[in-house]
């Protein structure tokens, strides 16, 4: 039965670059074993060889944009806005875990399984909003190395090619193992933060203290709470969705191996947080009682603050995580790009093939990333304006990301015995509907700048919770009726989803229908309203 599964299942896989051992930074593991991992010896070395996807996704998720978000919020409002970030560990974690599973499991790519299960329109509808909103945010990404080597009196006339060229040479390499020692490299240098952290000398008593604290220091007001909303925001992005589903299919893990690329996904989750409180900390005691306390202009004076108040070496140090944060976000962003590319146009996209086996894979990254690093470089470009406005798009489109994710995770046809459990299915679905009403509010004040943010939280906080009850009512009625059938943990391990030949389209209930094209209105009425708010601003920028 198991052998059967199996030879159904390599049909399943459309590059074949995507079968075979998997050759990780630090380890190798072969497509047949089949060994027990009884000792702790055994089973650290093979978390060793699957370790990657989830640690690149998460740090990367830290890009330019992140950064000066955190800066932000420690120059702004010192330490009370710490408590935001444990919260946003179950956050990642529950998101990023269903992909996991949709990856080893379907072994496709999040755009191809879209494309799949609901047809070709909405696979372009949710990869069409990606490619912009990706684009837009390597932008920024490289608005983060000119910044970054600015402070170095470097011209970005130097600085934005050199990285660009850099980041198409690394992906462009042929060897997968390759790519993702030359991510660890980056990941290694995230740590800057401790030492950059202990020239700020914080106290450990008060950290802890706004850790578990709520509050904001002069109350919560529009542009705090849009500051939060921001921080949340930046944690599930529709890219890491993208991203890290299409590189565990391109790592190679199966089902076998899901619970060691979890523990990854939970260490990239705390890894991230705990650099983004050390960057927030340190920032909030490197200018408390200065002239520069509640006065943020971007990433570039930070790093000027922060020198003249703890010394030249700090200054230095954030300007190198700046930089760092930006190419590790540019390579993950654009990679996430040309992933969906390959799997909506059929092409062979992976890294352990060389320049000539995928010369469109590799063309459409250097492409993407030519065009974002020739933005950037075009005098008196509006680039605080293009950064907000990413933001502001992240926020718009994240809800129709998270839907289909749902949807996907509760596809029997696909997951088979890894559809999400009940629990994970109720925990997941008020997180969505959590991150759906602040990106609701995050859209509407940036388009409204003067809306009343209390009375829409109030609001849209007092229905969600109404909306939560029936649902929650509804599901548990249903799942009395049909309770999820148990499979044997040895059948999970080798149950892959079938070849997309031989799966039958879920027929479309009233009720996905509706929740689809109510969403498809939304964030077209929010684009287009966005889109007058960003002609405006640079109407006003201009006079």
């Amino acid at each position: 039965m198991a052998e059967e599964a199996a030879e159904e299942n390599e049909s399943a896989v459309l590059d074949e670059a995507h079968l075979g051992d998997i050759t990780g930074a630090f380890g190798r593991i072969s497509q047949h074993d089949v060994g027990a991992r009884r000792s702790w010896g055994a089973r650290f070395l093979t978390l060793l060889a699957i370790i990657g996807p989830g640690l690149i996704v998460m740090v990367g998720d830290n890009d330019a944009g992140g950064v000066a978000t955190y800066a932000q919020a420690g120059q702004n409002y010192g330490l009370t806005l710490l408590w935001t970030l444990p919260l946003l560990i179950p956050v990642l974690v529950v998101n990023q875990e269903m992909v996991v599973r949709l990856g080893a499991v379907s072994r496709v790519g999040h755009a191809r399984l879209i494309a799949e299960r609901f047809g070709r329109f909405w696979a372009w509808f949710s990869v069409g909003d990606l490619f912009l909103l990706n684009f837009a945010t390597i932008v920024t990404e490289f608005i983060g190395v000119s910044l970054a080597l600015g402070f170095f009196g470097v011209s970005e006339y130097l600085s934005v090619p050199l990285a660009a060229a850099g980041l198409v040479a690394i992906t462009a390499s042929g060897s997968f193992r390759r790519w993702e020692r030359f991510m660890f490299v980056f990941i290694l240098a995230n740590f800057l933060v401790i030492p950059l952290a202990v020239y700020a000398h914080p106290h450990a008593g008060a950290v802890f203290s706004h850790f578990v604290t709520p509050g904001v220091s002069g109350g919560f007001t529009s542009t705090s709470v849009l500051l939060v909303i921001a921080i949340v925001g930046t944690t599930v992005a529709p890219w890491q969705l993208f991203f890290q589903q299409s590189n565990v299919v391109d790592k190679r893990i199966t089902p076998r191996w899901i619970n060691y690329e979890r523990v990854d996904t939970v260490l990239g989750s705390f890894v991230t947080v705990i650099a983004a409180s050390l960057m927030m900390v340190t920032v909030a005691y490197a200018v408390r009682n200065t002239p520069l306390f509640g006065h943020f202009t971007d990433a570039a004076g930070v790093a000027r603050g922060l020198g003249r108040y703890l010394g030249h070496a700090t200054g230095t140090l954030f300007a190198l995580i700046l930089l760092n944060a930006s190419i590790i976000g540019a390579a993950s962003v654009t990679l996430a790009t040309s992933y969906a590319f390959g799997d909506m146009f059929g092409i062979r996209h992976s890294l352990h093939r060389r320049l000539r086996d995928a010369k469109t894979f590799y063309l459409s990254f250097a492409g993407i990333v030519a065009a974002a690093a020739g933005l950037v470089l075009i005098p008196h470009a509006p680039l605080g304006l293009i950064t907000v406005a990413v933001q502001a798009l992240a926020g718009i489109l994240l809800p129709s990301a998270t839907v289909f994710l749902l949807l996907l995770c509760n596809d029997r046809a696909v997951l088979g015995p890894w559809v999400n459990r009940p629990w994970l299915n109720a925990v997941a679905t008020v997180i969505v509907s959590v991150l759906l009403v602040l990106s609701l509010i995050l859209m509407t004040t940036t388009v409204f700048p003067h809306s009343d943010v209390s009375a829409l939280f109030l609001g849209l906080g007092g229905a969600l919770v109404v909306v939560l009850a029936i649902a929650g009512f509804a599901y548990v009625r249903g799942l009395r009726r049909r309770p999820p059938p148990l499979v044997p943990r040895e059948r999970r391990e080798t149950w892959m989803m079938p070849p997309s030949t031989l799966l039958q389209r879920p027929e479309p209930s009233r009720a996905r229908t509706a929740t689809l094209y109510v969403m498809y209105g939304y964030l077209a009425l929010a684009v287009v309203m966005l889109g007058v708010k960003a002609v405006q601003l640079g109407l006003h920028v201009h006079r």
